[in-house]
C-alpha cells in the first residue's frame, strides 16, 4: 500500500516522506497512471510496488523520486504531477525526455540515462539559522494525523479493491472510471466557481458503486466514509438496505449506541424495519417518528437525536386529528389461537379489546356489521399444513390482485375528495366575499371522514399535508381551488397509470392463470422421473415379495402363492394409440438397426394385442410383401424362432420373418374366458409396467376430452332452450376475461390434437413449455399425467431395444414361441386344469432360463370385456440352489454376529428347511433321468439281467454262495432300497 501522505506530515523522526494536498489529489493520480498505462498493467504494479517499499521503509524519499522518474519515462506530465505529493523542499523538473532534475534541500540531483550525479546548494544564512522553513518567525504547523491516515485509508482501499477482483478486471476499471469521473467533474465546478453544476453528486457517485460491488458489503461501508456528503443522505439511500446505510460515516456510532440501547438483536432489526418502510415510502416522516417511540422513547436523548435528523417537527394542531390504527400494536399482540373458534377459520377477539372508533355508523351498520370476529385461516403461510402452500403462480395471482386493489384504493380515496372539495367549491362561490373571509372546515374539510381526505392530501404533498390541511380548514377560499387542481392532475395521471398496469397485469394473468390452477402439475414431472425408473419398478414388487416372506417366517408356515401385483386394461381400443406412439418414436431412432425395429414393430402390432385379446394391427405394405417372402423361404434355409433365417446353399442374406405367425394367443381372442400365461425377465415385466401406464394415461385423458364434450353440449343445449342463446366457442368467460387465449382446437378434436402434440415433441418439433401451456388450455387441471409422455414412450423404446438385441430376452420369447405350440402357454378358463403339468413345465424351464435374474409369471385373464394383467415374482433361487445357500449362511454367520444378521440368519435357515423336500426330489430326479439315459445307451438287457442275478445272491458259476435281502426306507423324503448280504456259515461275513 502507499506510504502515509499528507501535508506537513514530515517529522523530526521521519526526515523523508511524502505530502500531498487532497484525498482526491491521490485518486486522481492513480486513475492517470491507470489509464495511461493501460495496455502496461505492469508499470502501474511497479508504482504500487514503489509505495511499498517505501512506507516500509526500504527506500528514503530521493530512491521514490530517482525510480519513479525512471518508471514514468518519456511521460513527463505523470512525472511533474508527481510533484503534488513531494513534501516542501524537494521538486521535480522535466527538461528533456532524457534529462530529470530533482530538488532536494541542499542539493540537486540530475538523472540521465548514464546515471545520475549530484550538485551541493550553498545555504543561506537564514537557512543555516532556522531547522526548518517558517513563515514570519510562526511556530511551524502542527502535523495532521488525521487527513494524514485518510489518504493512507485511500490508498489501501484501493489496493483492497484490487486485490479482491483480481479474477474480474473489469469491475476495478468500471470503479476507477466511476472515480475519474467524479473527480473531472469536481475539478470542472473549482475552475467555474459557482457557474458551474456537477453532473455527478456524491451520492449518485455511492449509487453506481454500490451497484457494482453488489454482495461486498465491507467494500461498500468503507466507501462511504470518503463520501462525507452521502452519509447525510443515509435516508434516502433506495438501492442499499438500511442495515448496510447505518454502517456509512458519523450516523454508525448512532446505530450503535441504539444497538447497545435495545440489548436485544430481534429488536435492534425489528428498529431497522421500520426505516426500512421509510425508505421505501410506505409511511411518512410521522408515522415513522411514531413506530420507533416503542424503541427510542425510554432514551430521550437518542429519540431527540434521531427526530433532529429526519428534520421532524412536533406541531400542536396534530393532536386534535384522531391517530390512524392507534389500537394496531395491541391488535398484533393478540393470541388468536386462545380465542374463542367458530369453524376452522375465524376467532373471537376478546372482551378486553378496546375497539377502535367510527364516526360515520348509523343504527344499521351497528346492527348488520361484524365486530368480534377476526379471519384466522388455517391453510395460512405460516402453517404447516404444506399441501396448503400457494405455488409461485398463484403468488402471481395474487400479487396481481393485491396491486390492483392498492391502486384503486388510492383512486377511490383521490376521487371521494375532489367530490368533497368540489362541494365545498360550489358553496364558496354562492357565498359574498366576506362570508367567504368567515367561512372554515372543519376535520371532515367538509365530508363525513376525517381519515380518507387527510389520507388522500398526504399522499400528494407529503409532510407539508399538515400545512394545506391547515390551510383547507383556516382559509378555504384560496386554498379549495389550488387543492383541487392538485387532486385532478394526479387523478388524470394516475388513471393513466393504471392503463398501463392493465396491460401488464393482463399479461400476467394470461401467462400464469392456468398454471395456478395446477397445484399437481409443479412436482409431478420430478416425481414422475423417479417412478418409472427400472430400480423403482424391480423395487416396488420385490419388497412386496419380502413382505410375504418375513410374514410367513413370522408365522413359520409356507409363503402364499399368488400374484403380487394386478392391472386392468379398462379399453382394449387405446392399445392403438399406445401402438402408434411408440412405432413413431422408433422409426425415427437411428441408433436401432432395420431388423430390430421390424421386431419392435410385430411385439406391438402383434404379440401385445394378442396377449389383450384384442385385434392385431397391420403392419406397412412394404413389410407385408416381406412377410409373404419370408414365408416362402427354400427348403435350405431353416428358420429360428427369434426372428433370424440360416443362410441357404445360395448364399442369400438373412431376413426377418413373423415371429407370432401362428401364435395360439391368437386365436382366444373370441373366446369370453380364457388366459395367456408368459413367464418374463426383468426387462420384459419393466416393458409392460411402462405399457401399461402409458395405456392408463392416454385413457384418463380420453376419458377426459369425452367428459368435456359432454359438459359441452350439455351447456350449449341448455342456453339454447332456456336462455334462447348461441354461444360461439370463443365465448368462454374465461376468455371473456382475457385469463387466456381463445383456442384454435374444437373441444371435439381435443384428444386427436394432443396425440398430434405429443409427436411434434418426440420429434423435438415443439418446446416443452409450449407443449404443457398447450395441454392446460385443453385439459385444465387434469393435463399434469400428460407432462412426462415423451419420457415414457422414450424409456418403453429402450426396453423394446433390449427385449429384440439381449440374447436373454430373445430366449424368453423363444421359450414362449416353443411352448405356446405345445399348449403351455394358456387358453380357456374352463380347460385350465388340463394343461397344469405342461404349464409347470414351462415354468421348470422358465426358471432355469433365468436362474440368473428375476423370472416374473405373468398371466394375461380375459372375463368378458376386462382383461387383467397378474404378476407374480418367482423364487428361483431357493428352486436352483440349495449347496450355494448353506455356503452363504455359513458365510454371513462367520463374518458378522449382529443382531440383523442373526435374524437374517434364521430366516435362511427357515427357507432352507422349507425348500428341503422340492430340491432333494429335484436332484434325484434329474440324477435318476441320467442315469436312465447312461443305461438306455451302454447297458444291454443281458447285463441288467445279470447285475439283478448277482445282487440278489443267486447262484452263480465261480460266486460265493449267499443270500440278499431288500429292506424299504425313507431318505431325505425318498423311497430307497436298503440290500444286506448274508454267507453261508462255513464263510465269514465281510
Amino acid at each position: 500500500s502507499w506510504p502515509c501522505l499528507g501535508p506537513g506530515s514530515c517529522t523530526p523522526s521521519q526526515p523523508h516522506c511524502l505530502c500531498t494536498g487532497t484525498v482526491e489529489d491521490a485518486l486522481s493520480y492513480l486513475d492517470q497512471v491507470k489509464l495511461q498505462f493501460g495496455s502496461q498493467p505492469q508499470v502501474y504494479n511497479d508504482f504500487l510496488d514503489i509505495m511499498k517499499e517505501f512506507k516500509s521503509q526500504s527506500i528514503d524519499t530521493p530512491g521514490v523520486i530517482s525510480r519513479v522518474s525512471q518508471l514514468f519515462k518519456g511521460h513527463p506530465d505523470l512525472i511533474m504531477g508527481f510533484n503534488t505529493f513531494l513534501p516542501p523542499g524537494y521538486k521535480i523538473e522535466v527538461q528533456t525526455n532524457d534529462l530529470v532534475n530533482v530538488t532536494t534541500p541542499g542539493q540537486i540531483h540530475h538523472i540521465t540515462p548514464h546515471g545520475i550525479s549530484v550538485q551541493n546548494i550553498p545555504p543561506t544564512p537564514h537557512q543555516s539559522q532556522l531547522p526548518a522553513p517558517v513563515s514570519s518567525g510562526a511556530a511551524p504547523p502542527p502535523t495532521q494525523p488525521s487527513q494524514k491516515s485518510k489518504f493512507n485509508h485511500a490508498i489501501n482501499y484501493v489496493n483492497k479493491i484490487k486485490n479482491r477482483f483480481q479474477g474480474q478486471p473489469d469491475i476495478y476499471k468500471a470503479f476507477l472510471e466511476i472515480l475519474h469521473t467524479y473527480q473531472k467533474e469536481q475539478r470542472n465546478a473549482k475552475e467555474a466557481g459557482g457557474n458551474y453544476t456537477p453532473a455527478l453528486t456524491e451520492q449518485e457517485v455511492y449509487a453506481q458503486v454500490a451497484r457494482l460491488f453488489k454482495n461486498q458489503e465491507d467494500l461498500l461501508s468503507e466507501f462511504g466514509q470518503f463520501l462525507p456528503d452521502a452519509n447525510s443522505s443515509l435516508l434516502n439511500l433506495k438501492d442499499s438496505s438500511v442495515a448496510e446505510a447505518s454502517k456509512v460515516g458519523t450516523e454508525s456510532l448512532f446505530f450503535e449506541k441504539v444497538r447497545k440501547a435495545l440489548r436485544s438483536a430481534e429488536a435492534y432489526d425489528n428498529f431497522l424495519r421500520c426505516l426500512v418502510v421509510f425508505n421505501q415510502e410506505v409511511i411518512s416522516r410521522t408515522e415513522l417518528v411514531q413506530l420507533v417511540l416503542p424503541f427510542l422513547g425510554k432514551f430521550p436523548e437518542l429519540f431527540t437525536w434521531f427526530k433532529n435528523f429526519l428534520g421532524y417537527k412536533e406541531i400542536s394542531h396534530l393532536e386534535s386529528y384522531p391517530k390512524e390504527r392507534a389500537t394496531e400494536g395491541i391488535a398484533m399482540e393478540i393470541d388468536y389461537s386462545s380465542c374463542k373458534r367458530l369453524g376452522f377459520s375465524y376467532r373471537a377477539l376478546p372482551k378486553s379489546y378496546q375497539q377502535p372508533k367510527c364516526t360515520g355508523r348509523t343504527p344499521l351498520c351497528k346492527e348488520v356489521l361484524n365486530d368480534t370476529w377476526v379471519s384466522f385461516p388455517s391453510w395460512s403461510e405460516d402453517s404447516t399444513f404444506v399441501s396448503s402452500k400457494k405455488t409461485q403462480y398463484e403468488e402471481h395471482i395474487y400479487r396481481c390482485e393485491d396491486e390492483r386493489f392498492e391502486l384503486d384504493v388510492v383512486l377511490e380515496t383521490n376521487l371521494a375528495t375532489i367530490r368533497v372539495l368540489e362541494t365545498v367549491q360550489k358553496k364558496l362561490s354562492r357565498m359574498s366575499a366576506e362570508e367567504q373571509a368567515k367561512f372554515r372546515l372543519d376535520n371532515t374539510l367538509g365530508g363525513t371522514s376525517e381519515i380518507i381526505h387527510r389520507k388522500a392530501i398526504q399522499r400528494i404533498y407529503g409532510d407539508k399535508a399538515m400545512d394545506i390541511i391547515d390551510g383547507l380548514k383556516k382559509n378555504p377560499a384560496v386554498s379549495v381551488p389550488i387543492v383541487l387542481k392538485r387532486l385532478k392532475l394526479k387523478e388524470e395521471e394516475w388513471r393513466e397509470a393504471q392503463r398501463g398496469f392493465n396491460k401488464i397485469w393482463r399479461e400476467q394473468n394470461e401467462k400464469y392463470y392456468l398454471k395456478s390452477l395446477d397445484h399437481q402439475g409443479i412436482n409431478f414431472k420430478q416425481n414422475d422421473t423417479k417412478v418409472l425408473r427400472s430400480k423403482t419398478l424391480l423395487n416396488e414388487i420385490e419388497s412386496i415379495y419380502d413382505e410375504r416372506q418375513e410374514q410367513a417366517s413370522e408365522e413359520n408356515g409356507t409363503p402364499p402363492s399368488g400374484p403380487h401385483l394386478t392391472f386392468t386394461y379398462e379399453d382394449r381400443h387405446i392399445l392403438e394409440d399406445a401402438a402408434a406412439l411408440i412405432i413413431h418414436h422408433v422409426k425415427r431412432q437411428t441408433s436401432i438397426q432395420k431388423e430390430d425395429k421390424y421386431k419392435i414393430k410385430q411385439i406391438i402390432y402383434h404379440f401385445i394385442p394378442d396377449m389383450l385379446f384384442s385385434q392385431r394391427g397391420a403392419l406397412s405394405d412394404a413389410e407385408e410383401e416381406e412377410d409373404e417372402e419370408d414365408m416362402e423361404l427354400d427348403e435350405g434355409g431353416s428358420k429360428k424362432h427369434n426372428g433370424l433365417a440360416e443362410a441357404g446353399s445360395a448364399g442369400s442374406p438373412p431376413k426377418s420373418k413373423l415371429l407370432f405367425s401362428n401364435s395360439a394367443a391368437q386365436k382366444l381372442r373370441t373366446c369370453d374366458e380364457a388366459y395367456n400365461l408368459f413367464f418374463v425377465n426383468n426387462n420384459w415385466y419393466i416393458f409392460l409396467r411402462l405399457h401399461h401406464t402409458l395405456c392408463s394415461r392416454l385413457l384418463r385423458l380420453y376419458a377426459q376430452a369425452e367428459r368435456q364434450i359432454e359438459e359441452d353440449i350439455r351447456e350449449r343445449d341448455w342456453e339454447r332452450e332456456v336462455l334462447g342463446l348461441k354461444r360461439d366457442k370463443n365465448d368462454n368467460p374465461a376468455i371473456q376475461l382475457r385469463l387466456k387465449e381463445p383456442m384454435d382446437i374444437d373441444v371435439e378434436d381435443y384428444y386427436s390434437a394432443f396425440l398430434e402434440m405429443v409427436r411434434n415433441l418426440l420429434d423435438g418439433n415443439m418446446e416443452a413449455s409450449q407443449y404443457e401451456d398447450s395441454l392446460r388450455e385443453m385439459f385444465t387441471i387434469h393435463a399434469y399425467i400428460a407432462f412426462t409422455m415423451d419420457k415414457l414412450i422414450q424409456s418403453i423404446v429402450r426396453q423394446l431395444q433390449h427385449i429384440v438385441s439381449d440374447e436373454i430376452c430373445v430366449q424368453v420369447t423363444d421359450l414362449y414361441l416353443s411352448e405356446s405350440s405345445s399348449g403351455s402357454t394358456g387358453g380357456t378358463l374352463s380347460t385350465q386344469s388340463s394343461r397344469t403339468t405342461a404349464e409347470t413345465a414351462y415354468q421348470r424351464k422358465a426358471e432355469q432360463l433365468m436362474s440368473d435374474e428375476n423370472c416374473f409369471k405373468l398371466l394375461f385373464m380375459k372375463s368378458r370385456e376386462n382383461v387383467q394383467l397378474t404378476i407374480e415374482l418367482l423364487d428361483t433361487e431357493e428352486e436352483n440352489s440349495d449347496e450355494p445357500v448353506e455356503a452363504e449362511v455359513s458365510c454371513d454367520c462367520v463374518l458378522s454376529t449382529t443382531p440383523h444378521n442373526l435374524q437374517n440368519c434364521n430366516k435362511i435357515f427357515l427357507c432352507v428347511h422349507q425348500s428341503h423336500e422340492r430340491v432333494s426330489t429335484r436332484l434325484h430326479q434329474r440324477f435318476q433321468a441320467w442315469v436312465d439315459s447312461w443305461v438306455k445307451e451302454h447297458v444291454t438287457r443281458e447285463m441288467a439281467s445279470d447285475t439283478t442275478k448277482w445282487l440278489m445272491g443267486e447262484e452263480r458259476e465261480g460266486f460265493i454262495p449267499c443270500k440278499t435281502t431288500c429292506h424299504h426306507e425313507t431318505l431325505h423324503f425318498r423311497n430307497i432300497n436298503k440290500y444286506r448280504v448274508n454267507y453261508n456259515s462255513s464263510y465269514k461275513t465281510p
